[in-house]
């Protein structure tokens, strides 16, 4: 009998997908490396499960502890999926900036969910890096995960994404394309596909209002360039240690309205019903369109599923109120 002891043994070994329509004006083959197949629908499945058994192995996390994490949802309902699996309490913490729909899946799945504040400085206590941190001291017998440093997120990628695209492609990858928030996922794939082949381009995507573009070209972290915008899962206020600019060939830069056009436009033209960062993933990939010639295998990571954004991107009063639809 074939079957998965729990349902942490199902995550990785997700399919690549050829992008058709939206790829028409590409030279390139485009291919999707599609996370939603994963069980919690997103690519941080992967680094969660890593980050856990990396804490339970050095002792950082105790049996019956509670796992403190601040998310933009992701990453939260993979250590959610943990948390059940394994025993452990979870406490989430989130920003007013995510849709409603993530808040209630992780209170679905058990966690306790606490909702900062989105448009105050990363070192202000009420923000969701600094209350996280608060909870984690003040919580007995916690962990606090701190995935944008947590060097485990960014092995995860190296010990799986990676390995998949390289194997997936017959080792025929020429280009890597995915939005960059915490880093661990480029991070992870750019340093191992780069092993295998110097030659693999690697380039980020950012969005308006984050820091990732200018620091990466001038090595200025510019704090004027920081404003709300409405992009989710990627760009940030802060440099996490996990973001290895190294491996980064370079960004572009995705505004809100194109990555929300183009979640929609990846559904009703592919069939993919994506999350919003995948929309801002493939308008970057059109922007790149001179940087590939008609040899190269291009791989674009889409990170997450659409039933987190349907009061968002897939609501057309809400698309309507941001100006981004007539």
């Amino acid at each position: 009998m074939e079957y998965a002891k729990n349902i942490l043994e199902t995550i990785g070994n997700t399919p690549l997908v050829k992008i058709n329509k939206l790829a028409e004006q590409l030279p390139c083959l485009l291919l999707a490396k599609y996370e939603t197949f994963n069980p919690g629908n997103s690519v941080k499945d992967r680094m969660a499960v890593k980050m856990v058994e990396d804490a339970e192995a050095d002792g950082r996390l105790k049996p019956g502890g509670t796992i403190v994490e601040g998310t933009s949802g992701n990453t939260g309902m993979g250590l959610a999926l943990v948390a059940i699996v394994k025993g452990y309490k979870m406490i989430c913490v989130t920003t007013d900036k995510q849709s409603k729909e993530k808040a209630d899946i992780l209170r679905a799945m058990g966690s306790e969910v606490v909702v900062c504040p989105a448009d105050v400085d990363s070192h202000d206590p009420r923000s969701y890096y600094s209350t996280a941190a608060r909870l984690a001291e003040e919580t007995p017998n916690s962990w606090h995960v701190n995935q944008y440093d947590n060097p485990s997120n960014v092995r995860a990628h190296y010990e799986s994404t990676g390995p998949e695209i390289w194997k997936q492609t017959d080792g025929k990858v020429t280009h890597f394309v995915v939005g960059v928030g915490t880093g661990g996922t480029i991070s992870g794939v750019g340093k191992y596909l780069k092993e295998q082949n110097p030659g693999i381009k690697v380039w980020g995507i950012d969005t308006y209002g984050s820091v990732f573009k200018k620091y990466h070209e001038t090595g200025i972290f510019d704090e004027n360039e920081i404003y709300p915008y409405v992009t989710e899962g990627i760009g940030e206020d802060i440099i996490p240690k996990n973001v290895d600019f190294d491996v980064i060939d370079g960004f572009t830069k995705v505004t809100d309205k194109d990555g929300a056009i183009y979640t929609r436009k990846l559904a009703k033209l592919e069939g993919m019903f994506l999350g919003n960062s995948a929309g801002s993933a493939m308008k970057g990939v059109l922007q790149l369109k001179e940087h590939f010639t008609k040899d190269d295998v291009v791989v674009v990571l889409f990170h997450d599923h659409g039933s987190r954004y349907v009061g968002k991107m897939y609501n057309d009063d809400w698309m309507r109120k941001m100006g981004y639809i007539d």
